[in-house]
């Protein structure tokens, strides 16, 4: 259960947005690499710091404490991270909610039919520091409620077994494979646009 400080934040983060707001305003990128740490919601709300996994569950965790399921979604990536966002339906309708040190790789309004048109918006926005893009796959919602056993909102532990059951569930491409083959890049304009506000 949440302790009545960590009640006291979730109940001001009553929608997507400001949960948003808080993850972009409130928390610290966590410049380590991902596989150093993977914080529970509790440790990010304790240390005020997250790399997309741990932004990604405590998102989850605040939407679940409005009402929402706590569903999770993989974004799949050749020479470059996984992403995740924890995603959300308005009206029939998926958006998501997400930790990113690249500013186009965040926050979406509940506009995508689908949990793939929702996937593909980030497609030009998900690339590596070389400039290639690099999505190619996404994976269905997973609801997190499984990992209740684990105490995943508020175990001090890290949460290693969320990140490896989601590299086993089944992924969707993105494009063709024979598509994937040619390597796409982004503009430079875009690029420096996309690493505004960045911690390097």
């Amino acid at each position: 259960m949440f302790e009545k400080a960590e009640i006291s934040i979730l109940k001001k983060l009553s929608t997507p947005e400001k949960i948003q707001r808080y993850l972009d305003e409130e928390v610290d990128y966590n410049k380590e690499v991902d596989g150093e740490s993977c914080r529970s919601p509790r440790m990010l709300m304790r240390d005020r710091i997250g790399h997309c996994a741990e932004g990604a569950f405590f998102a989850a965790a605040a939407l679940r404490f409005h009402g929402h399921d706590p569903l999770i979604v993989d974004l799949e990536a050749v020479r470059d991270d996984d992403h995740l966002l924890a995603v959300f339906r308005e009206h029939d309708h998926w958006g998501a909610i997400a930790k990113s040190n690249y500013a186009g790789l965040r926050y979406r309004e509940p506009v995508y039919r689908t949990i793939r048109e929702l996937a593909i918006s980030y497609f030009e926005h998900y690339y590596n520091l070389k400039g290639e893009k690099t999505l190619r796959a996404f994976s269905r919602p997973v609801n997190l409620k499984r990992f209740d056993r684990i105490d995943w909102m508020t175990t001090d532990e890290d949460l290693w077994a969320i990140c490896e059951y989601l590299c086993t569930v089944p992924h969707s491409r993105v494009m063709p494979l024979p598509l994937e083959r040619k390597r796409r890049r982004i503009d430079t304009r875009s690029y420096h646009a996309g690493m505004h506000g960045a911690v390097k």
